[in-house]
């Protein structure tokens, strides 16, 4: 599920549990064009993508090439 919001895209991401996963998660993210920042929440399971022009298609390409599921 992605929610556009004031703070950017707001993805729920149920495999998310450790810092392994959220440097995986980060790293892949933050090299699609446009992101300026990061924030993989392990407690809710949410992942905050901030950028200008942010293309959800590619977010969403990075965070499955991490290897992580979005959740429908």
């Amino acid at each position: 599920m992605t929610i556009t919001s004031e703070d950017g895209l707001v993805y729920s991401v149920p495999g998310v549990s450790c810092g392994n996963c959220r440097t995986a998660i980060a790293e892949a993210v933050g090299r699609v064009p446009g992101v300026s920042a990061v924030e993989v929440d392990l407690e809710h399971k949410r992942v905050t993508v901030t950028g200008a022009g942010l293309d959800d298609a590619a977010v969403r390409s990075a965070i499955d090439e991490a290897g992580y599921d979005i959740a429908a």
